[in-house]
């Protein structure tokens, strides 16, 4: 294992990866520096993996990743395949656009996949974005064509089942109404 090598084709790769969640994502995040912060990491540059264990913080602009444990995958490239967040739940958060609310995803595992930009809620799994939620066993949210999938976690085993989704889906406001409050 080569520790200052690879640590920083990790983070580049990394970024690489998390800022191309283009949809969540405001377009300054992917040129932000990353900040890992964890209890102990482990990088092992023959099979491509790190592991950061212990109340996993990573930031880059406004994308905020929590976890017990985060691991991400590379390819023979360098380049980030896969980062996998578990936690009791797992979130991730970030600012689509400037004149939009925080999207907040929980689940007991997430997953991102770099090349489709694909990214995967599993067990207890909940998005919410400008108030509205989708809650299930399995949301899958593809970046790129802007698609969310919600059910069941079929093969996977899940620590609270739930045999149907829930989503609440807020009213748009009308044109030249006036905010509540005012």
């Amino acid at each position: 294992m080569r520790f200052v090598k690879t640590l920083p084709l990790l983070f580049i790769g990394l970024g690489a990866a998390l800022g191309s969640a283009s949809t969540w994502a405001l377009p300054s995040d992917r040129d932000q520096p990353i900040r890992v912060q964890a209890d102990s990491a482990e990088l092992d540059d023959k099979q491509g993996v790190a592991v950061y264990r212990g109340g996993v913080v990573i930031t880059q602009g406004t994308m905020k990743i929590t976890g017990d444990t985060v691991t991400i995958t590379q390819d023979a490239n360098g380049e980030v395949e896969v980062f996998t967040s578990v936690g009791r739940p797992a979130y991730y958060e970030q600012k689509p656009a400037a004149d939009k609310q925080i999207v907040k995803a929980y689940g007991l595992t997430i997953q991102y996949f770099a090349s489709n930009e694909r990214i995967v809620l599993i067990d207890q799994a909940k998005v919410i974005q400008e108030g509205n939620t989708f809650e299930g066993e399995k949301i899958v949210y593809d970046t790129q064509r802007q698609i969310v999938n919600a059910g069941r976690a079929n093969g996977t085993s899940v620590s609270t089942p739930r045999p149907r989704i829930d989503m609440v889906i807020q009213p748009r406001k009308k044109t030249g109404q006036p905010e509540q409050g005012q």
